[in-house]
């Protein structure tokens, strides 16, 4: 029983794509020769063997030795079939392209990679991607503060702030026709630059903490956290000596979880106590959440 006249046509197709993919794997390095019969030596030649076949080719064949044009496009193709065979890399390829030819993908992936892919130096990359990420980060975040800063300005707090300035700028005399909307703009603009806003999570964008600079001061950051973890391992390990202040406070603040603008915040009564207690130390820690609980239920 013959097989569908669909299915035919199916295996005839793919056997032409397949005989049309086939040949480019290895020609795609000397078109349609073969770059050793170009030279005109066997595929075990060693690299001295190349080298004088293509002088003694080049001799005969350069442009300023010969005028024929034929003799210019045949130089070509040996100039091309020496640059693939000198270089162990590429010859390894094309040794590789001729005895796998049914490995056309492959094949030609190794060839374009070899030949046209990215040459530039890694670290010169890296420099530039830096460099750009940096430039996101720093125009990312002036658009992220000017966006907060126009929310705040929008803010009933914010005009009553700019008006309290306002009368302490002009001796506490106001003029009766204007009202807050009615505040000159130029005034208002002059205003708002005396006006510090610290917006939390939009801050102004610090050139310190863009990611190209973090990385150029990474070796001075680790040096400063092994020299500082080495002085606290001798000081409160080896030798055991009492927590200084801004140690015990930074053990306190850890224990607990604050952040560092929170914990300048505390007055110093309340860092005094909680540092008595040597939050620190596990079973304390658990003895006074235990207690701000009582403390919590008891106000309820």
């Amino acid at each position: 029983m013959a097989p569908p006249a669909d299915l035919r046509c199916c295996a005839v197709l793919s056997v032409l794509i397949l005989s049309l993919l086939i040949s480019p794997s290895f020609a795609i390095y000397c078109d349609e020769d073969d770059c050793y019969d170009l030279l005109g030596v066997s595929q075990n030649a060693n690299a001295s063997e190349i080298k004088k076949a293509y002088y003694k080719l080049s001799l005969k064949y350069h442009p300023d030795k010969n005028p024929d044009p034929e003799s210019r496009k045949l130089f070509v193709k040996i100039a091309n079939a020496y640059e693939i065979l000198k270089d162990e890399a590429t010859r390894e390829q094309y040794d590789y392209a001729i005895a796998h030819p049914e490995e056309v993908f492959y094949n030609t992936a190794r060839y374009y990679h070899a030949y046209y892919g990215h040459k530039t130096d890694p670290r010169a990359v890296l420099v530039g991607l830096l460099l750009v990420l940096s430039a996101f980060q720093y125009l990312n975040g002036w658009t992220r503060y000017n966006q907060a800063v126009a929310m705040v300005k929008k803010t009933p707090a914010y005009k009553n702030r700019l008006r309290a300035l306002e009368l302490e700028r002009s001796g506490g005399i106001t003029n009766k026709k204007k009202t807050n909307r009615q505040m000159e703009k130029k005034t208002e603009e002059d205003l708002s630059k005396e006006l510090e806003l610290d917006i939390k999570g939009a801050e102004k964008p610090c050139v310190w903490e863009l990611l190209g600079v973090r990385f150029v001061l990474l070796p001075y950051t680790l040096g400063k956290l092994l020299f500082w973890c080495g002085c606290w391992f001798w000081r409160y390990k080896v030798k055991r000596v009492s927590y200084s202040w801004d140690d015990a406070s930074y053990l306190t603040r850890k224990a607990l979880g604050v952040p560092l603008d929170a914990w300048m915040n505390i007055d110093d009564s309340t860092k005094e106590d909680l540092i008595q207690r040597r939050l620190w130390v596990k079973s304390n820690l658990e003895s006074y959440v235990a207690e701000m609980r009582k403390e919590y239920k008891r106000r309820r």
